[in-house]
């Protein structure tokens, strides 16, 4: 019998005994017409009862017997009363309990409790996410497990339901389907149902039909199961925090114990449960055992070493036209070779998301796809499972943020991570723009960490970097970033770790760090911290994902948290874009701005007494860079074109919006006009107050006595786009900090474009550029090749300077060759039962909390 049913029938006891107290209570009233009613109720209701046992255990069921005994003792009883025969309501109450018992424990005992499960998946593709755990339901003989596939739709770009699709008949042949129609949720309400789409309505792509929305669902079952279609290979996005199907779901399938963190903390943490995931099951399953190849790709795998191509939803849409280039690149790698085959497999959903969110490029990616289709040098996959085009690859190329890479990681082949920006085979000196990271405004450039987690030292303070240690066990992930001097100490600051580094500039017998200052351990995201800066005796840390600010009482040791005030200074612009916003120090006070409106939190360094101030300008908003000038701070906005003058001691604002002719800004990475980030730092000498752009196309000068503004060319030749897809930048040039031993009337200034270094004359206009200098022996010894990455991208091999696609396919490494057991034991660390054992322990555990419900 279904557990369902099992429950209505306890219920029917329950019932039953609460009917025989109603009985000796009327009968001790002496309400003969109510006690006739309750016994011919309490005859209905073990006729139905005994109806729906046979329905299901069959005729002559023991307990079904037992009803019949207990029906004619009613209908015994009942005549009695008609015959208005003295009765005593205690005895008559005690027979009828004494009855009920057996057919209770006959319930409990004799009824075999069956459960009925439900999977609903909608894309064949993520069939694998519910796969192992169906076939562990399968193989319980007291479970009926059912599979359902349910229709979605494709999204139009105005967010209404276009195209319905229903993929049943494309499910494997060992899996029976059952057709969404045919199965009554209302009428069977099965004992649990497992989803793999969390979003309901929030799909901007796809959506599934409304009525399998988790909301509704949760209607028509006891155990609602969220299992994510993706896996990951360290890292979540924050799109995954909060997801409508989380706060339905009565239990979260996470990946490993590390992912709680990832998830809304309103969630309740008993929802979270660490088993794996079951795509890796399947994977594991089948590299044991492979299937032969497909037919159709015999012929090109034959003789050559296959490379699984990944091109993925989240790498289109962050810069479409880098990714279409990116995509040319790689099949003109592959055009002409011999010994190698490229097997393209899109994410099934990127050309539904070209046709609803970036529907200017649907052609182009049609002519590539052509051109891939009419070459002869690969392979191109869209079979709903992608499961046999890992078994049959020897490596994987694409990009980082998708869960391919964590079955390739699982798997134990080869992953060379892509950039989306490179297009070009590497020339000589590409290497600078990978490796020259940039000057922070408010540290020392005596410091630069580089190659991931390498520390660089200039000795000399000429720009010139030699190679000083490894600060973290991984090669990759921006750990550290800035190094902020207080007080003599030279401070290294984390982007992504959660301590910071003394450094110790005389790095005697190797030993460059004096010692490591922990943090609390609160965020398991990228993007810990967005800043650094000193004020008097403090180092501030300012966070982005951190949930508090740091400062770090240098005299005396200590580390305090403010929680207090990030609703400020971080904010989420109209376009869903998460910003901070801009930060300085003035007269022992730190102030941070808001990125999205006129607030400034005003923060005490010494007490950490805050106060948020409004700094309001016309044509603004929010600032995304404060810079003081000694006396007063300059507000630059984050939208709009106006500068403001602010002296937060007498509160006077003066606002510049009076700009020169021709002034624009461009989106870095999208290419389109706008007014965004126009300036991004600010110089002062004399009278004039110097603008170098951020997203804009020009510097400008201020006069701030007559308040004129004019175009101000810093006096060198400067570069109008990247050098190539090496050199990528997210602002044009900058001001860096005063040029030391010039009273301030030079400025060391920065190219991003090309990556060089100028020291530029404010008053004369003069301009020389500094040599930024490595020793190329440093470098290729830190070039990492396969090692672990970071928490959030484990072993694997990125694609650079050093290490190009055409270096990956003729096997000339730079680096650390790969090693199949380290990325085993890699992968391992961030998936709990990665032995293929995923989906039997989330059954078993749902199986343990169904029984005991």
């Amino acid at each position: 019998m279904r557990r369902y049913q099992k429950k209505i029938a306890n219920e029917y006891i329950q019932l039953l005994e609460q009917a025989h107290g109603a009985v000796k209570k009327s009968m001790e009233a002496r309400d003969e017409g109510t006690v006739l009613d309750l016994l011919g109720q309490c005859q209905e209701a073990a006729i139905q009862l005994g109806t729906m046992i046979e329905a299901e255990e069959g005729e002559g069921f023991a307990t079904v017997k037992l009803l019949e005994d207990y029906c004619e003792l009613v209908f015994q009883v009942y005549t009695l009363v008609t015959q208005k025969q003295p009765l005593n309501p205690s005895k008559v109450h005690k027979q009828l309990k004494k009855q009920l018992i057996p057919i209770d424990n006959s319930i409990r005992q004799d009824i075999q409790e069956r459960l009925e499960v439900v999977f609903l998946p909608y894309k064949v593709s993520m069939w694998d996410s519910l796969e192992s755990v169906w076939m562990a339901a399968q193989a319980d003989e007291d479970c009926d497990a059912y599979v359902v596939p349910i229709p979605y739709f494709d999204r139009n770009q105005g967010g209404d339901f276009g195209q319905m699709h229903y993929e049943g008949e494309l499910y494997p042949e060992y899996v029976p389907v059952t057709n969404y129609e045919d199965y009554d949720f209302e009428e069977r309400h099965p004992d649990a149902v497992f989803i793999h789409n969390p979003y309901d309505n929030c799909n901007y792509v796809t959506s599934v039909h409304p009525f399998f929305y988790s909301s509704n669902l949760k209607r028509f079952t006891d155990y609602l199961v969220y299992i994510p279609y993706y896996s990951t290979s360290g890292g979540m996005s924050e799109g995954q925090r909060r997801c409508p199907a989380y706060y339905q779901a009565d239990l979260i399938v996470i990946q490993a114990e590390k992912y709680r963190k990832f998830f809304d903390e309103a969630l309740p943490q008993e929802k979270l449960m660490a088993f794996g995931s079951p795509k890796f099951d399947r994977v594991v399953r089948l590299c044991k055992n492979p299937p032969a190849p497909p037919e159709a790709w015999r012929e090109k795998l034959t003789g050559r070493k296959v490379y699984f191509y990944n091109t993925s939803i989240n790498g289109m849409l962050g810069n479409t036209e880098g990714f279409l280039k990116k995509m040319e690149y790689v099949f003109r790698c592959f055009e002409g070779r011999k010994d190698a085959c490229l097997l393209w497999r899109p994410h099934p959903l990127l050309e539904s998301t070209f046709e609803s969110m970036r529907p200017q490029y649907k052609p182009v990616y049609d002519t590539l796809k052509r051109y891939f289709m009419a070459g002869d040098f690969g392979i191109y996959d869209d079979s709903p499972d992608m499961t046999d085009a890992i078994v049959h690859s020897d490596a994987y190329i694409g990009d980082s943020a998708t869960s391919v890479t964590s079955l390739f990681g699982i798997a134990g082949k080869p992953l060379f991570v892509l950039n989306n920006n490179i297009h070009t085979a590497p020339k000589e000196d590409d290497w600078r723009g990978e490796v020259i990271r940039g000057f922070f405004v408010y540290g020392t450039h005596e410091w630069m960490v580089t190659q991931g987690n390498k520390l660089y030292h200039s000795p000399g303070k000429d720009f010139q970097y030699k190679y000083c240690c490894d600060l973290s066990e991984y090669a990759r992930g921006d750990y550290y970033i800035w190094t902020v001097r207080v007080n003599g100490e030279d401070y290294l600051c984390p982007a992504n770790a959660q301590d910071i580094l003394v450094l110790d500039r005389q790095g005697e017998g190797g030993n460059w760090i004096k010692k490591r200052i922990p943090l609390k351990q609160r965020v398991e995201q990228q993007g810990a911290f967005y800043g650094a800066i000193g004020c008097g005796d403090y180092l501030f840390l300012i966070p982005n994902q951190y949930p508090a600010m740091v400062r770090y009482d240098t005299v005396k040791g200590e580390i305090r948290y403010f929680e207090g005030g990030r609703d400020v200074y971080t904010g989420i612009a109209a376009n869903g874009d998460r910003r901070m916003g801009g930060y300085c120090v003035l007269d022992g006070k730190l102030y941070l701005a808001s990125p999205t409106d006129n607030r400034v939190l005003v923060m005490d360094a010494a007490t950490g007494e805050q106060q948020v101030a409004a700094v309001k300008a016309a044509g603004a908003k929010g600032r995304c860079a404060l810079v003081s000038d000694g006396r007063e701070i300059w507000c630059l906005p984050f939208e709009g074109k106006t500068v403001v003058r602010w002296h937060p001691q007498s509160g006077s604002i003066q606002e510049y919006s009076n700009f020169p002719d021709g002034l624009a800004g461009k989106d870095p990475v999208h290419g389109h006009e706008c007014e965004e980030r126009l300036f991004g730092w600010a110089a002062f000498y004399g009278d004039y107050v110097y603008f170098s752009p951020g997203w804009g196309n020009m510097f400008v000068r201020l006069d701030k006595k007559s308040g004129k503004m004019a175009e101000w060319q810093p006096g060198f030749g400067r570069q109008e786009k990247e050098k190539n897809g090496y050199y990528i930048s997210w602002s044009r040039e900058t001001f860096v900090s005063p040029a030391e031993g010039t009273g301030g009337e030079e400025y060391l200034l920065y190219s991003p474009y090309d990556r060089k270094l100028y020291q530029i004359g404010l008053k004369t206009g003069s301009s020389e550029e500094i040599r930024i200098g490595f020793e190329k022996e440093d470098l290729l010894r830190g070039e990492a090749g396969f090692q672990k990455g970071s928490q959030w991208l484990q072993y694997c091999c990125m694609e650079g300077a050093f290490n190009s696609l055409a270096d990956f396919l003729d096997g000339n490494i730079t680096g650390h060759a790969f090693d199949k057991q380290s990325q085993l034991k890699a992968y391992g660390s961030v998936a709990a039962n990665h032995d293929g054992t995923s989906g039997e322990k989330v059954y078993r555990f749902v199986q343990e909390k169904l029984r005991n419900r």
